[in-house]
Formats: C-alpha cells, structure tokens, sequence
C-alpha cells in the first residue's frame, strides 16, 4: 500500500515514519528544500525521542521518501493524508486553513485516479466538507473521496502514542464513497486494528469535533488543578494529595492533574482559541473553554510575579536561574512555553537571566530577550544565582544533589514551578523553597 504525507512536521513525520513501520509505502512531501534535503540526509528537523532511528531505518529500507515534488508523490497512492500547519488566524484566533485547502486543491490537481484524500491537520468542524467541495471543483472528472483522521500524539510521546494508541478516529463520508475509504483506512490501520484497538468510526463533522473537544477537556483539568493550587495554598492543602484522590475516581482519571505554570505547546493553545470561536461562530459558546484559555494565560504571568515576590519583592540585578525553556520535557518545541511570558517579565523587572534547556535553548534564543544567558548545564546556569527556577521538569533536573545545587548559589532561593522536588529534603539543604499548592 502507498501514500502520501503532505507536510513533513511534527505531525506529518511522525506519522509518516511510523506509517512506513507499519510496512506501508509513504511518500512525505514538504515545499521546505532544506527541510527534504535534511530529512534525505539523514537529520531531523524536530527533537522526538526515537523518531531518529525510525526516520533513518525506514528511509533505508526504501519504505520512507522524501520530495518536494507533490505530483510524484501523489501518483499511485491509495489515500493522500493532509499535515500541514493550521496556525491561529492573525486578528480573530480561528484556525487559519489557508495550507489545508491550497493543500488540497494541489492534490486535487495532480491526481490521475481514484484517492481517499484524508485531513490528519487539527481543523475546525466543517472543514472536510469545504475540502470536499474545493477538489470537486478543481477536478469534477475525479472520485475523490474526504475523510478525517485526526492525531493524538504527545510531544515527548509521540512514537508510542502512534504505535499504541487508545483509539483511532475515522470520519467519512455518507454512502458507498465512506464505505470505500472506511475500507481503505482501516486496512492502513491493520497492525492496530489486529491488536483489538477502538476504532471510532465517524461523520467528517463528529471527528472534527472529538478532537477538538479532547483538547479542550484535557487543557480544562490542567487549568482546573492550578486553580485548586491556588486554594490549597490559601488554605495549607497539598494540591497533589488532592489531585491524588479525585483522579483515583475512574470518573475523573489521574492524568493531567498536575500543578504547574501553565500549559503551552501546539496544540493547547490554538485549540483551545480555535474551539471557543468554532463555538462562537455556530451561537453556542463554550463557556468553560473560554474561561480555560483566560485561566491559563493569567497563571503564566502570575508566575513571573511569584519568583518576584520570593526574591523580596525587587529582582533588579539580582541573577535567577531558569532551568527548562520548552512547554514540556521531551521536546524542544517553544511554542506558547510559560517561559515565553516569565522570562521577559523578569528581564523587564532588572533580573539578569541564567537559562539551560537540554534540548530548546537554539529555538528560544531568538525568542527571549537578548540579554539572556545560555548556560551549558543546570549547574552551570546556577553559578552565582540568587535564586534557581525549574520551569520544566526535564529528568536530569530532578536528579541533581540538592547540596551540589545551593553550594554553586549565591543565594537560596528554590521555585519549583513543576513540583518537582520533596521540599522537606530542599529545607533541609538550605533552601528557601517555594512550590505549586503546597504548604
């Protein structure tokens, strides 16, 4: 079986490469030269954990291409998936789905027989149908039938989310074409379908919607928990005894109930945004979604005032050390990172910034204030400091001696903005510590 990937991101890498392991043919195609001449030779563009090897085992194998050509890559293939980027719309937070339709209209345009094109991108609900109507246009002589088929993949996670999913949505057309092209998806899926995975099969506008609504409910219960931390910490609670006992309520669920600075990343951000104006331009607005998003974007600045506060109020030439810059660990995407807010807030008070990330510093240094110092590691980017602030719970952060930490510090304050660290053990070591929903 052949296909073709449009757009070789995140999402359209990962699920080529993983698409390719499953046996299947895959043609990735990006208008990115030098992204395709990387990818051909052997370097990924993007930092996931064991996509490298994937990429590079499959490509030698002859199971994984790579082109800027999208008329060769369409040939032949049975079902043509759409990656490409839906960023927020400048002016008015919809989803911009500009690259969808061109997208398309190209396939569309370049196909010489029957195809399955299927959108892979997040796109709002009513999106498979306008795709529907612009390649009819384009080629009213051809059978090409729209399906949705949209990803659940965790930056960080990605491979394993792929290979071991909790279900596969499908969405398809009414009538014999979504009978046709069910038929099609289901067999590109058959590794996952052998081994007892859910298969959701849909309308185009039902899946659409599911994952949309994921991501919205999964952004409400991070918002949700820093809420609660704030009360816990009013009140002398711990947030994450608390998070404990609703989450062991099958109802509710353990995952995502984290305190923290705030969710960022790709998807998060714009989805939540996207959501709320999908629910606004239909006249059902999505109240809870939009207090989300303004729940989220007030903790990333509350934060910065928090690291002010436990600095005595003034951090004017006082040295912070920031350990994490990406949104999460496992990546080194800076996409809506709370770093993005915190950092500047701090530079603006008079802070003199020390930052390591062991994977985002090269894609944060044109997005930070000029003025920040890149460390070479977490010790180093403590050298001198007043106070250390962890804002990504990478592994190697949780590691580190709390004695090696306060003996290169030039003072002791500790803000654990992942809840990272047993504070009993940090006041033990010296430090003046500070974390989320915790007394």
């Amino acid at each position: 079986m052949k296909i073709a990937m449009i757009g070789a991101g995140y999402v359209g890498l990962v699920s080529g490469a993983c698409f390719a392991e499953f046996g299947v043919d895959v043609a990735l195609v990006d208008t990115d030269a030098s992204k395709i001449d990387a990818l051909k030779a052997g370097r990924i563009p993007i930092y996931e954990p064991r996509l490298d090897q994937l990429v590079v085992d499959n490509a030698r194998e002859g199971r994984l291409t790579f082109t800027t050509d999208l008329d060769e890559a369409v040939q032949g293939a049975e079902a043509v998936f759409l990656a490409v980027g839906t960023p927020t719309r400048r002016g008015d937070g919809h989803a911009d789905l500009t690259y969808v339709f061109a997208a398309a209209e190209q396939v569309a345009r370049a196909a010489k027989g029957p195809l399955v094109l299927v959108t892979k991108s997040t796109v709002p609900v009513g999106t498979g149908r306008e795709v529907k109507r612009r390649v009819q246009a384009a080629r009213p002589d051809l059978d090409i039938t729209v399906a949705s088929n949209p990803e659940f993949l965790r930056e960080g996670a990605a491979i394993g989310d792929f290979m071991r999913p909790d279900r596969i949505v499908l969405g398809v057309e009414e009538g014999a074409p979504g009978e046709r092209a069910l038929a099609i998806l289901k067999r590109l899926y058959r590794p996952l379908y052998l081994i007892e995975t859910p298969i959701v099969a849909t309308g185009l506008e039902t899946a659409e919607i599911i994952k949309y609504a994921a991501n919205a409910f999964l952004a409400m219960k991070i918002s949700f928990i820093n809420e609660v931390a704030d009360l816990c910490e009013a009140a002398g609670a711990d947030v994450q005894q608390v998070a404990r006992g609703i989450g062991l309520d099958g109802r509710i669920g353990r995952k995502f109930l984290h305190a923290g600075a705030g969710y960022g990343g790709s998807c998060f951000p714009k989805d939540t945004l996207a959501f709320a104006r999908t629910g606004q331009a239909f006249g059902t607005p999505l109240r809870l979604v939009e207090a989300t998003i303004a729940v989220n974007e007030d903790r990333k600045l509350a934060m910065a005032d928090r690291v002010i506060a436990a600095c005595g109020g003034d951090v004017k030439g006082k040295t912070i050390a920031v350990l994490g810059l990406t949104f999460k660990p496992e990546t080194d995407d800076m996409r809506d990172a709370p770093s993005l807010e915190i950092v500047p807030k701090l530079a603006a008070a008079g802070a003199l910034i020390r930052a390591f990330d062991p994977q985002g510093i090269g894609f944060a240094r044109p997005l930070l204030p000029a003025a920040v110092h890149y460390a070479s590691n977490a010790i180093d980017a403590a050298e001198g400091a007043d106070a250390v602030v962890l804002l990504t719970e990478w592994n190697e952060f949780r590691n580190i001696a709390p004695e090696k930490l306060i003996g290169v510090m030039k003072g002791n304050v500790l803000l654990d903005l992942r809840n990272v660290y047993d504070p009993v053990a940090m006041r033990e070591a010296g430090f003046t510590y500070y974390s989320i929903g915790r007394p």
